[in-house]
């Protein structure tokens, strides 16, 4: 027979435990402050004695594999965004590996960091790493609440993945010009996907929200678009941050897509289906675009024909941007039609391309107390 107190975790104001082994059988209990652990401890070691009282089997620990993919067929199911649901089952089933196999109450902190460095040394991005600690730590946490384990042993361990690329150098925006090349090029080789890609380069709208966008949400008599879906690894859902957003619609932009309505219905009529989709941007056979084969077969190929370089489809999005900025539109607005989720995260990205701001922050710190030139020669 055992019965012994101890704090899992050094420090003041944790807990303490009182753990117990009698019969091969084996409990914890978390009692609070040592003294209460100690008294809890003397009943139990007088139980014991006398026979009055036994102590039942301990359930098994699930193991984090087990847990885990309880975790995500339930909560995970329901409270997780289709495409945030997806990238977590392929995370559990490529990334975990012999993590999967052991009690979670097994896991200690050096085996989570041997697992990131493991990772980092396949040549992963640190996004994607990053991506792997936050769902082992999401796990863990819901496990602490469920009372299986006693800590988080993946909590603070950012701090060993190395920092990605700097949101301002993954944006690599087209200019005027080149935006101009590019529009010019589609009008010529691929007239079809022309409104698609002038609707990018006017809205912003990320690649699913383009896809996945409706007649029915756009209001020609006020001018804009509402952005309340988008299709993502071939599911419609709610856009990035689960809010519908209002982005502007130009005067050109509006023109194109009037134009494009009748097209549709003489599509519809000819091919016999009775009524247009109701998807802005089709394929011939009047289906949701493949957003494979729009890379591969229209936007690399048009740039390739006007000579710019290869790009995302996302850096049309930048290239809104940019140019928004680059016409002395605030942040705020630019963060508006992007639909993002803070001022911060539009800060971040695009805070470098507003012309002139660092110098005239400095300017406006100037006053009248000094000249701006013919200082006197001994000052400093």
């Amino acid at each position: 027979m055992g019965v012994v107190v101890r704090q899992k975790d050094k420090g003041k104001g944790k807990p303490w435990w009182v753990f117990i082994c009698h019969q091969k059988r084996r409990k914890a209990i978390k009692v609070g402050d040592k003294a209460s652990a100690e008294s809890v401890a003397a009943r139990i070691r007088q139980g014991l004695v006398s026979g009055d009282l036994q102590i039942a089997p301990q359930k098994a620990t699930p193991t984090f594999g087990e847990y885990a993919r309880m975790w995500l067929d339930t909560y995970g199911a329901t409270r997780l965004k289709f495409s945030t649901h997806k990238g977590y089952d392929s995370i559990m089933r490529n990334h975990l590996g012999g993590l999967s196999d052991r009690p979670l109450d097994q896991i200690t902190r050096a085996d989570l960091k041997d697992l990131i460095f493991e990772k980092l040394k396949t040549n992963l991005t640190p996004a994607t790493v990053t991506r792997i600690k936050a769902l082992v730590s999401i796990v863990f946490n819901h496990a602490l609440e469920d009372q299986l384990i006693s800590l988080n042993p993946a909590s603070r361990l950012g701090k060993y993945i190395p920092k990605g690329r700097d949101r301002k150098e993954a944006v690599k925006p087209l200019t005027r010009e080149e935006a101009q090349t590019f529009l010019a090029a589609l009008q010529e080789h691929y007239p079809r996907h022309y409104p698609f890609f002038l609707c990018a380069l006017r809205t912003g709208m990320r690649l699913g929200e383009l896809i996945g966008l409706e007649w029915g949400d756009l209001d020609w008599e006020s001018g804009f678009i509402e952005v309340s879906r988008a299709r993502v690894k071939g599911r419609i859902t709610t856009p990035k941050n689960g809010k519908t957003r209002r982005v502007d619609m130009s005067a050109q932009l509006a023109e194109t897509l009037k134009a494009l309505l009748p097209e549709h219905k003489r599509q519809a009529w000819g091919k016999g289906w009775g009524e247009i989709p109701e998807s802005v941007f089709t394929n011939g056979a009047g289906a949701l675009l493949d957003e494979a084969n729009l890379r591969r077969r229209v936007f690399w190929p048009a740039l390739a024909k006007c000579g710019l370089r290869r790009i995302r489809i996302h850096d049309l999005r930048h290239t809104f941007a940019s140019l928004l900025i680059q016409n002395g539109e605030s942040l705020a607005y630019v963060r508006d039609q992007l639909g993002h989720h803070s001022i911060q995260i539009t800060v971040d990205t695009y805070g470098h391309l507003v012309p002139g701001a660092n110098r005239q922050a400095v300017d406006r710190l100037d006053d009248d107390i000094l000249p701006t030139s013919g200082l006197k020669s001994g000052c400093v």
